[in-house]
């Protein structure tokens, strides 16, 4: 069984958690997800079965959505609701300040990342720190706000907002910058991922649904092939007299004249219109060649 499902996780489930729900429920040995989300926070959650585990490094590097809630006048030690509040302030803010804060965050920022997350810190990832009462020093880290539109603002107390994002942004921390940012505090009260690349929530799949799929055996129903989650490389097929050179791995040359690839370029192969796998555009002397990156059949 090889492919992708875009699977709509629950809050009070890890990442992990739906990886072990998908490997036992559909009896498949190499299962992997796209990139941590929270386990209080629900949504978007590709998960990668069979081969295209081979694949999900160029998952990670996805743009993603949300939808989620900024609650001011509170701090919190995690920056979301689940966590103890640490400050506290009165200071009034308008729709105009809140509005004014959230355009300041477009573009690209710096975080800190927070310490109640997975980052490493020496072979130890920081919540596990954080859990015993230690705190580090952490480096600032650059990130993408593509978009950010505020949907409704209740009271100048509450935030609903939905923000388009690179890879490694927390919301959290979006969040609590933007309380500070307006001379008071604030946190995240809200998360529901979105969007991953081309895996909408409306195209979802809840783990409830995947077991009934399971049970009456519809399941690839719902399995997306692995080219599916690459539809931002370019492609390239060859004549089906190449197909034993490529799926061992082997380079191809390409016509030049007919080549809009640029040298390290990641390309989709395909071959008598099969995809086979991931290839890598390499330019020398002049010439350029596919070089077989990932065989995927």
């Amino acid at each position: 069984m090889n492919g992708l499902i875009n699977i709509l996780k629950p809050t009070g489930m890890s990442s992990h958690d739906v990886v072990n729900f998908i490997r036992k429920t559909l009896k498949v040995k190499k299962v992997g997800h796209t990139g941590t989300l929270d386990p209080n926070a629900a949504g978007v959650l590709p998960i990668c079965l069979g081969k295209a585990t081979r694949i999900s490094e160029y998952l990670i590097d996805k743009t993603k959505e949300y939808r989620a809630e900024l609650t001011l006048g509170c701090k919190t030690d995690t920056q979301d609701k689940y966590g103890n509040v640490i400050c506290s302030s009165n200071n009034k803010v308008t729709e105009a300040d809140i509005i004014k804060a959230f355009n300041s965050f477009i573009g690209e920022i710096e975080q800190i990342p927070p310490m109640f997350s997975a980052v490493k810190y020496k072979g130890k990832k920081l919540y596990e720190l954080a859990r015993s009462g230690i705190e580090i020093p952490r480096k600032p880290r650059k990130v993408i706000i593509y978009d950010i539109k505020i949907i409704d603002i209740k009271d100048c107390k509450k935030v609903l907002f939905d923000v388009k994002c690179s890879k490694g942004t927390y919301i959290r921390t979006l969040c609590n910058d933007i309380g500070d940012y307006l001379n008071t505090y604030g946190y995240m009260s809200f998360l529901l991922r979105t969007r991953v690349g081309n895996f909408n929530i409306c195209d979802s799949f809840t783990i409830e649904e995947v077991e009934g799929l399971s049970h009456y055996n519809n399941i690839n129903a719902i399995i997306k092939p692995i080219d599916y989650a690459l539809e931002k490389f370019k492609s390239i097929n060859f004549e089906s007299k190449h197909y034993k050179r490529l799926i061992n791995g082997g380079s191809m040359s390409i016509d030049d004249k007919k080549c809009r690839y640029k040298h390290f370029d990641l390309i989709r192969v395909y071959c008598n219109n099969e995809f086979i796998g991931v290839g890598k555009v390499i330019v020398d002397r002049n010439k350029k060649y596919v070089r077989m990156e990932k065989v995927l059949i």
